[in-house]
């Protein structure tokens, strides 16, 4: 089989991190079977849908790296599509036109409610006759389009994950597959594209399973073949209720913006309801689409767990080229303020050297930012527990005095040099390098964590050391 698989999602909003699960999902069932990956942007919501939200989900997309082969195609240029096939069905008698109110039918919907009954259409403009059709014309109403749905009898739905799924037809009324302005209905349109884009697989989210048997009933009296259907489970929030926006970040773009990476993101989402053969939770892209398959797919929720995408984007951070995480890092530094935009080329091997000092500490590009300050502003605070537990011993000004002394002589002036400056220090006055070595870290970052001491001297350089040691030595004396 020739796999074609599509995404094809709304642009009334950005693109939701369960969203973005659905397209990878597609995308890796493509990319295992050397299949065709197509985007096509259901936008016939035309209040609710916007540029904006197309030109987003488009660049999150890209952004994640899954790239389509096909597309995007808009439903909002295919309407002579869907007209001639909602035709075609009202010509066999396998569709007829309804002349109801909004206003009529949610009056139906109240009393059937009241009366213990299922708020379903009553079949009332089923069997018009003509003379009925044109006295309701003159009326001036404008008929929608509904589907004769088998009040008797079953739709089944062959699910590659959840197996067969029958629904009793005596459930489903007449649905409506063009409405009264001419624009088809999710439910049309949808199997209409499908079948004229050859999709073979409709690999989507749980909650479309109750669309699908209306589907096909729409594909059968098309007379198109069926595609094989597959319904990936829900992501759910750890309290397992719908994932919103009181459980954090939702949509990738938001992701982007906090400073995760794609690799990241595609790795966790991968596992969202996928098993991989074995256990291990970092997967290469390329081990993913190797070991992908829809029959490792979990009925089951899955659970989000935003900590668990977080450590994975650390391990990310800290693995992936330098260059790479650098070049995504600059933005953020110039998001503070930390570096000019556009960026030197003479300033970017600074630069790069300060990002492969702090990756290993941090678990986003935002932190990359925020553990990078000092290397870029000057020392205006002291964390104040590294106050107490240093700056505040007796002595601690007098023996920064002396390492300020020691490293005014040093050359050059780097990691080695440094360190040797303070082992010597510490050996001649008879005392642990950590009473050095800890005040130093606190009084040239304001910090007592972060990279390596003498990694931090090199990259303040000697000028910039000193000064911070008198700036420190002096607020030490004034304040003890």
């Amino acid at each position: 089989m020739n796999v074609r698989v599509r995404f094809a999602p709304s642009p009334t909003g950005s693109l939701h991190i369960g969203g973005a699960r659905t397209a990878l999902f597609n995308w890796l069932f493509a990319r295992k079977h050397g299949g065709t990956f197509i985007l096509r942007i259901d936008d016939t919501d035309l209040e609710r849908s916007s540029e904006e939200s197309y030109r987003e989900i488009l660049n999150s997309l890209k952004w994640l790296g899954l790239e389509w082969d096909e597309g995007p195609y808009l439903q909002s240029e295919r309407l002579d599509l869907y007209r001639k096939a909602a035709e075609s069905l009202l010509a066999e008698d396998k569709a007829y036109l309804c002349y109801c109110t909004p206003e009529e039918l949610a009056a139906r919907r109240r009393q059937a409610q009241a009366e213990g009954r299922a708020p379903a259409y009553d079949g009332r403009c089923r069997n018009l006759t003509p003379q009925e059709r044109c006295r309701l014309e003159d009326e001036g109403r404008r008929p929608t389009i509904r589907l004769k749905v088998p009040d008797k009898g079953t739709t089944v739905v062959k699910d590659v994950i959840r197996g067969e799924v029958v629904f009793d037809n005596s459930t489903l009324d007449d649905f409506i597959i063009v409405k009264s302005n001419g624009i088809p209905t999710y439910n049309f349109a949808t199997v209409i594209d499908d079948h004229d884009l050859g999709i073979t697989h409709v690999i989507r989210a749980e909650e479309h399973l109750s669309n699908t048997p209306k589907q096909i009933l729409v594909a059968q009296a098309l007379g198109y073949e069926l595609p094989l259907y597959a319904h990936v489970p829900m992501i759910l929030a750890p309290d397992r209720t719908k994932l919103s926006k009181r459980h954090g970040a939702t949509s990738v773009e938001e992701y982007r913006e906090a400073g995760y990476l794609p690799e990241a993101i595609i790795n966790y989402l991968a596992l969202l309801g996928w098993s991989p053969e074995g256990d291990e939770e970092i997967l290469p892209l390329e081990e993913i689409i190797r070991q992908f398959s829809l029959e490792r797919v979990s009925k089951n929720a899955a659970i989000y767990d935003n900590k668990k995408l977080t450590w994975i984007n650390g391990h990310y951070l800290r693995t992936l080229d330098l260059d790479k995480v650098t070049r995504l890092a600059i933005p953020f530094l110039q998001a503070k303020g930390f570096v000019p935009e556009p960026l030197p080329e003479d300033s970017y091997p600074h630069v790069r050297a300060v990002v492969a000092a702090v990756r290993d500490r941090v678990k986003t590009l935002s932190e990359v930012a925020d553990a990078a300050s000092y290397f870029f502003t000057n020392i205006t605070e002291y964390e104040e527990k590294g106050v107490r537990k240093f700056f505040a011993i007796p002595g601690t000004a007098d023996l920064l005095e002396q390492a300020k002394e020691r490293l005014k002589n040093v050359e050059p002036f780097n990691k080695e040099t440094t360190e040797k400056a303070y082992r010597d220090l510490a050996a001649e006055l008879g005392i642990p390098a950590g009473q050095l070595i800890h005040p130093t870290r606190l009084a040239v970052s304001g910090r007592t964590m972060g990279p390596g001491l003498f990694d931090i001297l090199e990259l303040l350089g000697k000028d910039k050391v000193l000064a911070r040691l008198d700036q420190a030595i002096e607020w030490i004396r004034r304040n003890f």
